[in-house]
């Protein structure tokens, strides 16, 4: 039979704090082979087996030599999973780093200086380390600030048409001014859509035209805190903080984007974020909750 121990009782808080919380239904989580990432708490955890080396000359050194090993694997583990972590529909973090041998680098040594969250000790002597990283931070510095940058697409020249003749004017009556409604947030519901969870997804409406995104943002807010955050709770994310007190709530229409990480939604949703001025100032600070399966 197997059994656990952990290393200190700050090893165990630290777990308890990074770890535990992905275990309950509130955090959208991503399975991968060797770990996972929680798109919810934006940390990436791994873990990784060490087994003692059959000359080590006594248990203590055996048990040193196997921890050791299973957090180089674990730290490997880690390092796969971040290149699988989607920016957006087209772009994975491997891409980045193949084309970059800096920022390969830049990945790399962040990945060996995640943190180290559990050590469990096997009945059969190996040893399992879990560590952990966060999305945000130190890691969002290298990957955001090349979505920001990143050039957008040119714009389609609509058709050319035959000019017609003006329509007859017709004298409305006069209805006062209406003001646009000012709101502090957005909470996106794309559930049942098929939407995948990326570091950069984009919301557009029904002609494609982006009405968040990566162009959108500040760079400062995005590297803080992402450029959206996810839930799997609607009223979870009505209610988090980012989003602070009067957000505005719209469904998405349907998943878009080749990797199914972008959402549309109605052109009259869309009109009613762009309404107002102040609006656009919430998309710029990140203030976008995403609610997925």
């Amino acid at each position: 039979m197997r059994f656990r121990r952990t290393i200190s009782l700050i090893t165990l808080m630290a777990a308890l704090v990074l770890v535990v919380p992905s275990a309950f239904g509130d955090s959208l989580v991503q399975q991968f082979a060797d770990g996972n990432v929680d798109w919810s708490r934006m940390v990436i955890t791994a873990k990784g087996i060490g087994a003692p080396p059959a000359n080590a000359a006594n248990i203590a050194q055996a048990r040193a030599m196997a921890r050791r090993a299973a957090i180089v694997v674990a730290q490997r583990n880690l390092l796969e999973i971040v290149k699988g972590v989607r920016i957006d529909s087209q772009t994975l973090v491997k891409d980045f780093m193949t084309q970059s041998d800096i920022i390969r680098s830049q990945v790399s040594g962040i990945v060996r200086g995640s943190r180290l969250i559990d050590v469990a000790y096997m009945s059969d002597s190996s040893v399992e380390a879990t560590v952990a990283m966060p999305l945000m931070g130190e890691f969002s510095g290298v990957v955001i600030p090349l979505i920001v940058k990143r050039p957008a697409a040119p714009p389609v020249a609509p058709p050319m048409m035959a000019p017609q003749p003006p329509a007859p004017q017709i004298q409305a009556p006069a209805r006062p001014p209406v003001s646009p409604a000012v709101f502090t947030g957005l909470v996106l519901d794309a559930r049942g859509l098929g939407v995948r969870p990326a570091m950069s997804p984009k919301i557009l409406d029904e002609s494609g035209s982006e009405v968040y995104g990566s162009a959108f943002v500040s760079r400062e807010y995005a590297v803080q805190q992402g450029v959206s955050g996810y839930a799997k709770d609607l009223s979870a994310a009505q209610n988090n903080p980012r989003v602070t007190d009067r957000p505005i709530t719209v469904k998405g229409v349907k998943a878009s984007g080749s990797a199914r990480c972008d959402i549309t939604i109605s052109n009259a949703d869309a009109q009613s974020i762009k309404a107002s001025a102040e609006n656009l100032s919430f998309l710029q600070k990140c203030r976008v909750m995403i609610v997925l399966d």
